[in-house]
């Protein structure tokens, strides 16, 4: 029914009295404003369909639990794999590598001059000379900016002049020499500087 639309109904009603009996008709119009659907249906239609779903959602979970319990489950009756065995090769140990390591040669001091005494029946020359050689080469060195660090020493004792120390190379040893030779006066060169 519309909101607009009215319903009429007749009913016949007796009264009794206790005189009198009389039939009584009574006419009712009602005005329809409910759509023919009370509050309690619907209630109970809302509730049968929250029901409803709540069914549905427990199950799905249901369904998923169980697909995890059977996997689980399958897993659990499969037999285990045999362990392996795994092989590791190493190389075989070797030795470390034995450094020898020697101490650096000292620095030598300045050259110990010793002047032997002069022949019997000679001159007295001779030690003259070997002191002036051994002056001469010594300033030579020390003038020399790569040869004042070396340490080498030089001796001389009757022209002849002894070279000792340990240099790095043949080309320093070789230099050194030259230098030596280089001065008035020597005669002979013993070189006994060491490569090292």
């Amino acid at each position: 029914m519309s909101y607009d639309e009215q319903e009429s109904r007749k009913s016949k009603v007796v009264v009794e009295t206790p005189t009198t009996r009389r039939e009584v008709t009574q006419t009712e119009t009602t005005r329809g404003d409910r759509d023919g659907v009370s509050g309690a249906t619907v209630g109970v239609i809302v509730v049968a369909a929250i029901a409803v779903i709540t069914i549905l959602v427990l199950f799905l979970m249901n369904r998923q639990t169980n697909d995890n319990l059977n996997d689980n489950l399958a897993a659990a009756q499969q037999p285990a794999p045999a362990p392996q065995t795994t092989i590791v090769q190493q190389p075989a140990a070797q030795q470390p590598p034995v450094i020898i390591q020697q101490a650096p040669a000292a620095p030598q001091g300045a050259p110990i001059i010793v002047n032997n005494p002069a022949p019997t029946g000679g001159s007295m020359s001779s030690g003259n000379d070997d002191y002036e050689i051994q002056s001469a080469i010594d300033k030579k060195m020390m003038d020399d900016p790569n040869m004042s660090t070396l340490g080498v020493t030089v001796s001389v004792s009757n022209g002849k002049a002894t070279l000792m120390g340990v240099v790095k190379s043949d080309g320093i040893k070789s230099q050194v020499e030259r230098l030596v030779r280089s001065v008035r006066g020597v005669k002979n060169i013993d070189n006994q500087i060491t490569v090292g």
